[in-house]
């Protein structure tokens, strides 16, 4: 409203039909709710071909032969590892294996108390260590990796360990300068006592980390998307989608005590790889030893690893054969978006099968 005029008017018959459309929204709902099933996530079929405690190595099934190295799918802690296999249509490991990509995704299972004091050496040298041994193993040489978020941090860090013993690196949405001024999540973190959480706590319970990242984006995350299903309420198929999703976001893990302590205090609060600090058990972790081939993706909207935090990436990896890709979307959307189907495993298979002669 203008300076000087008027007050405001509404006409309550335009109310009134908003009110009539928005009624007629939920009694479609109802009807389409009784309609729709339970709904999970993981599209394609899977084979367990390792295991240690709860971590469990799955080969994915593809519908051609599968040829070239195994590649090792690395996932964040905090999440189910399914966000790359969310569902037929959304599932960057059923576009890998369209290609003829061999796939493989390490799960971490769901910590609980006896996990409390597992520490990133556990993660990094023990569980993925042992995948990459399985499977190098039976492919008679070096695996290609591909880390997702902090599983691309741990990649990173098991690369700089281990340069024998990976082919190539693929990094995606992955943090490498933790302190970007863009990064709210980071200036949260640095601020928190982690000492006196974990030691109050033991394992870091996924309710609590869910509300966190809730809160970078409140009015988005906790209220304009369930305003914007209501439109979607007649199409069974969208609420499905709706729903798979929203049943993997709060299908979280618990936090291991020890490394989610060690993790914040390393990278978010002391910004270890570019200060050049990061320890993985007794071995110092130098990215210049990270040699082989490097494709960093990150998404231009990310509002959890802003593009910055991974394109420090570049000036640190002692690698001579470095590629960065951006990709339109967010965090997730990287994955689920239909561009990214399009456009990310193409995007991978190429690079790799470049390098690998496939």
């Amino acid at each position: 409203m203008s300076a000087g005029s008027g007050p405001l008017h509404f006409n309550p018959l335009d109310l009134a039909q908003e009110a009539w459309e928005f009624q007629k929204h939920l009694a479609d709902g109802m009807r389409t709710l009784g309609q729709v099933e339970d709904v999970d996530y993981g599209a394609t079929e899977r084979q367990e071909v390792w295991r240690d405690g709860k971590t469990v190595l799955y080969r994915f099934v593809g519908e051609r032969p599968a040829k070239g190295p195994p590649l090792l799918i690395v996932y964040a802690l905090v999440n189910r590892p399914y966000m790359v296999d969310l569902q037929a249509d959304r599932s960057l490991v059923k576009g890998l294996l369209a290609l003829g990509m061999d796939v493989y995704v390490i799960d971490w299972g769901y910590p609980d108390r006896s996990d409390r004091y597992l520490t990133l050496d556990d993660y990094i040298n023990r569980y993925i260590d042992g995948a990459v041994e399985h499977l190098a193993a039976a492919a008679g040489g070096p695996v290609n990796l591909l880390g997702v978020c902090q599983g691309g941090a741990f990649s990173l860090c098991y690369a700089a360990l281990h340069p024998e013993k990976v082919r190539n690196l693929v990094t995606m949405v992955t943090p490498v300068d933790f302190q970007t001024p863009d990064n709210m999540l980071s200036s949260w973190v640095r601020e928190l006592d982690v000492d006196l959480f974990v030691d109050a706590l033991g394992n870091v319970p996924a309710d609590l980390m869910n509300a966190s990242y809730l809160m970078l984006k409140p009015f988005r995350l906790n209220l304009q998307k369930y305003v914007g299903l209501v439109d979607t309420l007649g199409n069974p198929k969208a609420v499905e989608d709706f729903l798979r999703m929203e049943k993997w976001i709060f299908d979280s893990p618990d936090q291991a005590g020890e490394a989610f302590r060690d993790f914040i205090k390393q990278f978010y609060q002391g910004n270890a790889f570019v200060e050049g600090t990061a320890r993985i058990g007794d071995a110092p972790v130098d990215l210049g030893f990270v040699d082989m081939p490097v494709l960093n993706i990150y998404a231009e909207q990310d509002h959890l690893v802003p593009p910055d935090a991974s394109r420090a990436l570049a000036g640190l990896v002692g690698s001579r054969d470095y590629t960065e890709l951006g990709f339109k979307g967010g965090h997730i959307g990287i994955y689920v978006s239909s561009r990214a189907q399009r456009e990310v495993p193409a995007a991978i298979h190429r690079w790799l099968a470049a390098r690998d002669g496939t």
